[in-house]
């Protein structure tokens, strides 16, 4: 018969305990992010900052057609002067955005500039940063999606510190926003939007820079 000796019974001791730690730390982490997540929804901008106001640019962050549909609208309401479109693919043309709204056409010969360098909302920033050191501009509204806003807005005022930003959100059709949790795609995608949020947080306070996701 088998013997232990008392090395192996502390041994065993050790590991159960060590995975018995693991287990219990990663269940308060899964709690701690979760109520994080329910802070983030319930925060989440429902309505437009200083709706009638007005500002010296727009920017609208691609990745819904109702964004841009938003911003030209903005623009030939007489909302700011001029309209920056960042993050847009490459193979995406000034006539193909014309065709969405016939009242914005003649702005695009004066008014609208397509940023083509943007991969993510990091480059988003850093597009418009430049944009905005260029033709001086002090404020800017901001053209997104409501779940996208607060990271949006993180990443625009590290960029921009001095520049005045208001904060637009539109909010797709296809995000269910009230009663999330009964749509799984739409809690996949604010899952996915607030986890992205936090490591940009923890990037930008612990880093100073926030890295690339």
């Amino acid at each position: 018969m088998a013997r232990f000796t008392r090395h192996q019974f502390s041994s065993l001791g050790g590991d159960a305990r060590f995975w018995r730690g693991l287990w219990l730390a990663l269940v308060l982490l899964l709690f701690v992010w979760t109520g994080g997540l329910l802070q983030f929804v319930m925060t989440l901008p429902m309505s437009v900052e200083r709706p009638n106001g007005t500002s010296d640019g727009i920017v609208v962050l691609t990745g819904g057609a109702e964004r841009i549909d938003e911003g030209l609208s903005l623009l030939t309401a007489g909302q700011a002067k001029t309209l920056l479109i960042t993050g847009v693919d490459p193979a995406t043309t000034a006539e193909a955005l014309q065709a969405r709204n016939a009242s914005a056409i003649a702005k695009f010969e004066c008014c609208i500039e397509l940023g083509h360098l943007a991969r993510d909302t990091r480059g988003n920033a850093i597009e418009t940063a430049l944009w905005v050191e260029r033709d001086g501009h002090q404020s800017l509204r901001l053209v997104t999606a409501s779940y996208h806003m607060p990271r949006t807005l993180l990443l625009f005022r590290l960029a921009m510190p001095d520049t005045d930003l208001i904060a637009h959100p539109v909010f797709p059709m296809h995000v269910k926003l009230d009663a999330w949790w009964r749509y799984p795609g739409t809690a996949r995608l604010l899952a996915v939007e607030y986890t992205k949020y936090l490591i940009s947080l923890i990037s930008v306070r612990v880093l100073g820079s926030p890295i690339e996701i």
